[in-house]
């Protein structure tokens, strides 16, 4: 049975490539049915970065402060899915919708393992249009090798999937764009990297 987690807890997300982890933080879980995770990014939340070579070299946000920038993100995932969406606040009040494309969340023991698969797609607030980012850097590292086989294949199909519900007003994440984190939230403390094997998931493609 796959781990299953309590409102408020904290759990990891680990970006793991080459079989090590990239990048590793702390979520706050909002809610978990055993389908949908939900978990809040605090702002000011630790950033961890794994070292050494890696097939895509240092994690890109390495170069900047090691926390959580923006304000808030509630970050929803569903079991299966070649993608999550995030709800981005700003001033307290949703801003738009960002849908991070991405390996199916594989549930740990800790919280779960993915990896970013570059391309993202941004949506308004009120569903009434949506924009495409990092389509080159996703086309070039498809065009490079960059991608496990069938791993490109699968994002276009993702991002076909997530295009179709927008269309046909299938957005299921809107239900969430009521929510606000609650006051005096606690920022979890960092993540420790880990040097437990990582059996799947371990190159661009693997699941």
């Amino acid at each position: 049975m796959e781990p299953h987690f309590r409102s408020m807890d904290v759990i990891v997300r680990r970006e793991i490539l080459d079989g090590r982890e990239w990048m590793v933080y702390p979520l706050r879980v909002v809610a978990d049915d055993g389908v949908l995770l939900a978990g809040y990014l605090a702002p000011g939340t630790p950033l961890t970065f794994g070292g050494g070579d890696f097939t895509w070299g240092p994690h890109p946000w390495v170069h900047f402060d090691h926390t959580w920038q923006s304000e808030g993100v509630l970050q929803l995932q569903r079991a299966g899915d070649g993608y999550s969406v995030w709800a981005r606040l700003k001033d307290g009040e949703l801003h738009d919708w960002y849908v991070n494309f991405q390996q199916p969340m594989r549930r740990t023991e800790r919280g779960f393992d993915t990896l970013d698969q570059e391309l993202d797609l941004v949506i308004a607030a009120d569903g009434s249009r949506y924009d495409w980012k990092d389509v080159d850097h996703f086309e070039e590292r498809a065009r490079t090798g960059g991608f496990g086989p069938g791993e490109a294949e699968s994002v276009r199909a993702a991002a076909a999937e997530v295009v179709g519900l927008i269309e046909r007003g299938e957005r299921w994440w809107e239900e969430w764009g009521g929510w606000r984190p609650p006051a005096g939230i606690e920022v979890p403390g960092p993540v420790a990297l880990s040097d437990e094997a990582m059996p799947r998931g371990g190159r661009p493609g693997n699941t």
